[in-house]
């Protein structure tokens, strides 16, 4: 059996609606590094 042309748009679709969510949330988070732990202010316990 043959599959028909909408079976191949469905997946063509799919495709391209998974590498746009993929590469729409690239970098929402800021830097894609941790930050140094010497920048954040150390809190004293009293």
């Amino acid at each position: 059996m043959k599959p028909c042309w909408a079976s191949y748009l469905l997946w063509l679709v799919i495709a391209v609606a998974g590498a746009g969510a993929m590469l729409s949330s690239c970098g929402q988070k800021g830097d894609l590094y941790l930050p140094d732990k010497t920048d954040q202010p150390e809190h004293n316990k009293n």
